[in-house]
C-alpha cells in the first residue's frame, strides 16, 4: 500500500504546478506581459490553487485539507474567468486557451474527487491520504 508522505507525490499538486508554469510562460511571451493588472491577477489565482493544495496537505487532518481544497477550487474558478478575459483581449489564441482550459477542467475534477474521498474517509483528524488512492498519487516508475 502506498502512503502519501510528500506533497510532491500528489498528482493534483503536480498538475497545479504545471498550470502555473504554463501560465507564467504565457504571461511573459504574449501581449499579457503589458497588461500588468490582468497578468498579476491570473498569476495570483493560479498560485493560490497550487498553494492551497499544499497548505491543506500540510495541515495534518482531512477536515482542514478539505477546507483548503475548497479554497483552491474557488481560485480555480477565478482563474477560469480570468482566462476568458485573456482570450477576449486576444492575448492568446484558441489553441492556447483550450490547452489551459482543459487543464483547469482536469484539475477541477481531481479537486472534486479528492474532496469526496476525504469526506468519505470518516476520519476528520487523520493525516490526509494514508490509504492508497491512485487518482491522486504521482508515480514516476
Amino acid at each position: 500500500m502506498v502512503k502519501v508522505k510528500r506533497l510532491e507525490d500528489l498528482k493534483i499538486w503536480q498538475l497545479s504546478r504545471e498550470l502555473c508554469q504554463n501560465m507564467h510562460i504565457l504571461s511573459v511571451d504574449s501581449g499579457l506581459s503589458g497588461d500588468f493588472s490582468l497578468k498579476r491577477r491570473i498569476n495570483m489565482s493560479c498560485s493560490h490553487i497550487m498553494d492551497n493544495i499544499a497548505g491543506g496537505f500540510g495541515r495534518g487532518g482531512n477536515k482542514e485539507f478539505i477546507y483548503y481544497l475548497l479554497v483552491a477550487k474557488g481560485a480555480l474558478f477565478e482563474f477560469k474567468s480570468q482566462l476568458y478575459r485573456v482570450l477576449d483581449k486576444r492575448y492568446i489564441n484558441d489553441e492556447s486557451f483550450r490547452s489551459l482550459y482543459d487543464k483547469t477542467e482536469s484539475l477541477g475534477s481531481m479537486l472534486d474527487g479528492l474532496i469526496k474521498y476525504l469526506q468519505n474517509s470518516g476520519e476528520s483528524d487523520s493525516k490526509p491520504l494514508e490509504n492508497e488512492n491512485q487518482l491522486y498519487l504521482y508515480k514516476d516508475n
